[in-house]
């Protein structure tokens, strides 16, 4: 029996817009509503009460004290007994450009890709978030809000034997829901050692049980928060920082609020043309020669080992101690790991211009020894000020960011890094104006003025933008739907 033609046109494939339309115009909604299913007001008391009932409690142990954990015999590298999770290893890389041009450290190795993913869903016609009060030991107030699923490999297959990670599902499983961003990110380059996490963002129509550790919040509750201390983690910064383009809206204010909402308009143009930015980051990549080469961590020179700590023996970088952790809340409730613990706190800052109205941020194509690749798009400053105290040789624009105007700060705020694996590691996040003294149109070698939404473009890309630039992005964005101050 011959077929019809209508039978044979359902058979053909059917091609369907590269970009949902409608999902940029449903953002910019979420980014512009601060009253969600559940009030501000709300929230503040139900993240208190989590903190209440968390049960949670850090300690600092000697290095004899680690369960799981022992220095291999041999190469006096930190690993687990299990051969999973992370090791603490040594580094020694080397560079043709720049004022250091070799150095020795130790760094964390840790192969397995694992999940960042936020689920969405629309209520009332608006799009919630679902964002978790996560508690991890490195955080300075312990718990933060978190994705929803923040999970390593070793995590989600239960290496560990513990629960379940919550909502997992949504992230591994098939045909759960529409996925809106999907990248492997970089994280740290100074402290991991060709690390990548999936960062996810999947929207969901059905039904979402709701844990007692989860809250719904639009985009623009979670954007009033990014603006508080120590809060809103480093997870989903970079996740949210992967979040498709969206407009700002109708914008009011002053000069710089009107200059950034343009920047993240892909129509508004910029000093370089994609293409041309593209060659210019291509080139600097092409320009370095890093050799970064794994090597014990007892060969590491300039460090010293003790009794609970790995520190370099001028007291400059970090250290490497050890804990034991008590959370009520985790799918292990009690262990013991090794973490990094930064000696100072540290700056991330992004100079902003305005060409033309549309703002620009100044960013540097910097070289961390742990990246998978030579350089990442990274802020215009990016270092611990404490560790070139009396040194001749300072970061570019450090002074300039330490000694800005207030009324040149836009944005500035304290954000925890990864809590999962460093102890207190904390940067001061800035958004300051500069001028054409201090930042000219034509910069230094190794840096480049782009666009905000250049760099929303950027991180549809692996390993293009560093975990510090996602974070001022996020930052960027939040301020993005802002009215007058």
């Amino acid at each position: 029996m011959s077929s019809t033609l209508a039978e044979l046109t359902e058979l053909l494939p059917v091609v369907q817009p590269r970009e949902p339309v409608s999902v940029a115009d449903r953002i910019a909604a979420s980014a512009a509503t601060t009253g969600g299913s559940l009030s501000t007001w709300d929230f503040h008391q139900w993240f208190a009460e989590r903190r209440r009932t968390g049960g949670f409690r850090i300690e600092r142990i000697p290095f004899s004290k680690l369960r799981g954990w022992s220095f291999e015999p041999g190469t006096g590298n930190l690993v687990h007994s299990s051969g999973r999770f992370f090791s603490v290893e040594g580094l020694h890389v080397t560079t043709d450009d720049g004022p250091h041009k070799e150095w020795f450290q130790p760094i964390i190795k840790q192969p397995e890709v694992g999940i960042l993913g936020i689920l969405v869903k629309e209520f009332d016609g608006v799009l919630h978030f679902l964002m978790q009060a996560k508690m991890e030991p490195g955080n300075r107030n312990l718990l933060q809000l978190s994705p929803t699923v923040q999970a390593t490999r070793s995590n989600y297959t239960k290496v560990h034997q513990g629960t379940d990670v919550k909502y997992i599902e949504y992230f591994t499983g098939t045909g759960r829901g529409r996925i809106l961003a999907d990248v492997l990110q970089s994280e740290h380059g100074s402290w991991f050692y060709h690390k990548s996490n999936r960062n996810m963002i999947v929207e969901v129509d059905g039904d979402v049980p709701l844990d007692d550790d989860f809250c719904w919040l639009t985009l623009g509750q979670i954007s009033e928060l990014l603006h508080q201390d120590n809060l809103v983690n480093m997870d989903s910064r970079t996740v949210l920082a992967c979040l498709p383009a969206y407009g700002a809206g109708a914008v009011r204010g002053d000069d710089f609020s009107q200059s950034l909402a343009r920047s993240r308009d892909p129509e508004a143009g910029a000093l370089l043309t994609d293409v041309d930015l593209l060659s210019w980051f291509t080139s600097e990549r092409s320009r370095y020669d890093v050799r970064a080469e794994r090597i014990p961590l007892d060969q590491v020179p300039g460090w010293t080992r003790d009794e609970a700590r790995i520190g370099k023996d001028d007291g400059r970088w970090f250290n490497v101690v050890a804990v034991e952790v008590q959370a009520g809340n985790r799918e292990v409730t009690s262990w013991t790991q090794p973490l990094i613990e930064p000696c100072s706190r540290g700056i991330a800052a992004f100079l902003t211009r305005s060409f033309d109205g549309v703002l620009h941020v100044l960013a540097n194509a910097k070289v961390e020894g742990g990246f998978l690749d030579t350089v990442e798009l990274a802020p215009t400053v990016q270092c611990s000020p404490d560790n070139f105290e009396g040194l001749q040789v300072r970061p570019p624009f450090l002074d300039l960011v330490l000694e800005a105007a207030p009324e040149r700060v836009r944005y500035d705020a304290i954000h925890s890094e990864e809590g999962g694996r460093f102890l207190y590691a904390e940067n001061r996040y800035l958004v300051i104006e500069a001028d054409e003294q201090d930042a000219p149109i034509e910069p230094p070698t190794g840096y480049q003025w782009v666009t905000v939404s250049q760099l929303t473009a950027l991180i549809k890309h692996g390993h293009y933008v560093n975990v510090q630039a996602r974070t001022l992005l996020a930052c960027l964005n939040a301020m993005g739907h802002l009215t007058d101050d």
